[in-house]
């Protein structure tokens, strides 16, 4: 039973802040979401907000390759 249980003791990925743990995919989504947010205010104000046409299948995939790659840029 030990045996089992072994491998989820080495790492928990959680961030310590003021003493409540927070799970890191949580600081990901909010950091793929703000900047997802900021281009799409940049190209809305540069006017080339038609670059990313279908925007309910563009922007839930920039959202999601930007929180993977904060993920992978700072807690991996």
């Amino acid at each position: 039973m030990i045996f089992q249980l072994n491998g989820c003791s080495a790492y928990s990925p959680s961030v310590n802040i003021l003493g409540a743990y927070f799970p890191d995919w949580l600081f990901c989504i909010s950091g793929g979401c703000l900047a997802s947010a900021l281009i799409y205010l940049s190209l809305t104000k540069l006017r080339k907000g038609s670059w990313l046409s279908p925007y309910i299948v563009i922007y839930p995939l920039l959202i999601t390759f930007l929180s993977m790659g904060f993920w992978i840029l700072f807690f991996y």
